[in-house]
């Protein structure tokens, strides 16, 4: 605890100088003291009585230090004026609550840090305090709590001897999150000094911008986002569809608020252009203080615009790159490539909050995820992202073949991972036990396209198939041995599903992709459908030197779980033998032995064929009710 205090000891001298006044003349000021606090202990409250809040108010750690909050939502809903097709991203991303001087009502008034002085009560009369952001007075602003209003705290702001003598409530708020802490580390160190005839003392407290932290499965299902596309020609009535059967999913599940549909983009892909978030800070009674934020791809795609219109407001921000990271459509810039590890502790590190997985190609090109937003991210420093080889796969992203599942165990969580081999070996068996002309895929024809008509037979004699699928299996390995030696998880703990990968652009065995995602194309606004186009087939970067693949039925990790038992997969539509999905057994078998209880659903006109699948197309709002430091 840092303490400048100081007092002055009046004398009473000759008319030389030199000569101490008697005794009975002489008069003694109480020295000045002064005692600033915040809620170091995390508890939700500022105790001023004790000195639960004294010890460590001049450092700040992940499980001990005071706490503020990026003030980026949007209480009163006054953002809404700003709205409008005409209005740049810049614009878009500036108005919240912060960008203002005043607290907006109540709920802006929760999410304000309190700090608050110790009653001063032998303070003389004519005593002043003034308040100072000694580090980093350009990323918060204080405000003073006066006759019940809260009052921005200026240079010119005096607190009197009476406010003083009775203790004074401030409160304080984030402009911005950490964006990158070589400029800002998120720290901001409050001074409050007093001075009167008697001296001058001052004391200090750190507080730090609560880390924005994204989900891990392990926070329950609240709120499901989707797109659903306009118009009533065949394909979007089928997408619609969709979404209706997504809604009744998440009814089954135990969800109760209704789906965010996005509408106004046609861009399918609600996995790709944000990344729910969320920061935190105590409230009293061990409750929590959260503000949802909507982490914008870092990609020009025009749907990142709608996240300002659905989702900011209330309880709710976005965030987004600047400059030259909101350039392109580079693909592994979208949110399917950007996974939670649940919390862990392994090798003397700890992960309170769980820890991000990214994907980058490894392959020579040297295409890696954003700079701004993997500095962001290791920024906050709480889930320092893991970059893992996607170079193997077309599209790229960490969500086609690794998801996380909670489990009943010390660790309280598995890893669920595509497995090529055991794809593979189902069809083997099949074709073994004589079922080589059964069909690869039972999916029906649709509007005109033709489904799949290859065999068992034919599938397992493709050279290129057979490649694919062993270089998959290579590369996941490769990859489930880094998260392994990272995380510590065993063998013991890791579900593998069966799944089988393909090209991405052969088409010897699924047909050309393209005309299907030229009718999707067609289901857009005119205004988005240039953009759309290129989202559509998920490949905004240039072809990298070497073979990558997508699912080839459709890939059963690819799925969103609803609840801690309760998982949605796509739905197999894979060889049918003795009247049975074999894909959909052996998929659901593996799920089972992990606790898991599967239902399933048809993407594969709406999202399989664009090398996508349910995870791809939706997204999930989890719960930020448990403190992220672990307690």
């Amino acid at each position: 605890m840092r303490k400048r205090q100081a007092g002055r000891v009046i004398l009473a001298l000759t008319a030389a100088g030199a000569v101490l006044a008697p005794p009975a003349l002489a008069q003694a000021a109480e020295p000045l003291r002064i005692d600033l606090r915040a809620d170091v202990d995390r508890n939700g409250t500022v105790d001023v009585a004790g000195t639960a809040d004294e010890d460590g108010e001049d450092t700040w750690s992940v499980g001990r230090g005071a706490l503020f909050l990026p003030n980026i939502d949007d209480d009163a809903r006054r953002c809404r004026a700003v709205l409008g097709p005409g209005v740049s991203d810049t614009v878009l991303a500036r108005c919240n609550d912060a960008a203002d001087t005043k607290v907006n009502g109540t709920a802006d008034a929760a999410d304000l840090a309190r700090v608050r002085s110790v009653p001063a009560a032998g303070l003389p009369d004519d005593a002043t305090g003034r308040v100072q952001v000694t580090t980093g007075a350009a990323q918060v602003r204080v405000y003073v709590k006066r006759a019940g209003a809260w009052t921005l705290v200026t240079s010119q702001t005096r607190l009197t001897a009476e406010e003083l003598r009775a203790g004074v409530e401030f409160g304080v708020e984030g402009r911005d999150v950490i964006r990158d802490s070589r400029v800002w580390d998120g720290r901001a160190v409050i001074r409050l000094t007093v001075t009167s005839a008697a001296g001058t003392a001052s004391d200090d407290v750190t507080l730090r911008a609560a880390p924005l932290l994204t989900h891990h499965n392990l926070q329950n299902t609240q709120r499901l986002l989707v797109t659903e596309v306009k118009g009533g020609e065949p394909w979007a009535r089928r997408q619609q569809s969709f979404v209706r059967s997504l809604e009744q999913r998440a009814k089954d599940a135990g969800i109760t608020a209704s789906a965010v549909k996005f509408t106004s983009y046609g861009d399918i892909w609600a996995q790709d252009f944000v990344e729910p978030a969320y920061v935190s800070m105590p409230r009293p009674g061990g409750r929590q203080q959260a503000i949802r934020v909507m982490l914008r791809s870092a990609q020009d795609r025009p749907a990142g615009r709608e996240l300002y219109a659905r989702l900011r407001g209330p309880g709710t921000g976005v965030v987004q790159a600047h400059g030259r990271d909101m350039q392109g459509w580079e693909t592994l810039n979208s949110y399917g490539n950007l996974e939670t590890i649940p919390p862990y502790e392994h090798n003397g590190r700890s992960y309170p909050a769980g820890r991000i997985i990214m994907g980058e190609r490894r392959d020579g090109s040297g295409v890696r995820p954003s700079s701004e937003i993997r500095t962001l991210l290791r920024s906050q420093g709480m889930q320092n992202p893991l970059l893992l080889d996607t170079s193997w796969l077309h599209v790229g992203h960490v969500d086609e073949f690794v998801q996380f599942l909670p489990a009943d165990t010390p660790r309280g969580w598995r890893i669920g991972v595509a497995d090529p081999k055991a794809g593979l070996d189902l069809l083997r068996a099949a074709k073994r036990d004589g079922h080589g002309g059964a069909k690869m895929f039972s999916v029906k024809p649709f509007d005109g396209m033709l489904a799949p008509q290859e065999t068992i037979a034919q599938a397992l004699a493709s050279r290129k198939l057979i490649a694919d699928n062993d270089l998959a299996a290579t590369r996941i390995e490769a990859n489930l041995d880094i998260l392994k030696r990272e995380t510590g998880v065993t063998d013991a703990e890791i579900v593998r599903v069966p799944a089988l990968y393909t090209r991405g652009i052969d088409t010897t065995l699924t047909g050309s992709r393209m005309p299907l995602l030229q009718r999707i194309g067609g289901t857009v606004d005119a205004a988005a459908e240039h953009g759309q186009q290129r989202l559509l087939a998920r490949d905004g970067a240039a072809a990298a030197p070497t073979m990558m693949t997508s699912a080839y039925v459709p890939g059963a990790v690819n799925g969103i779980l609803l609840a801690r038992d309760r998982y949605l997969a796509p739905r197999q539509w894979g060889p049918v033998v003795g009247g049975k999905d074999i894909f959909t057994a052996a998929v659901s078998k593996a799920y089972n032995k992990a606790g898991m209880k599967v239902s399933y659903i048809d993407d594969w006109y709406t999202y399989h064929l664009g090398m996508g699948e349910v995870h791809c197309g939706t997204n999930t709002l989890r719960d930020t009710s448990a403190p992220w430091w672990g307690v």
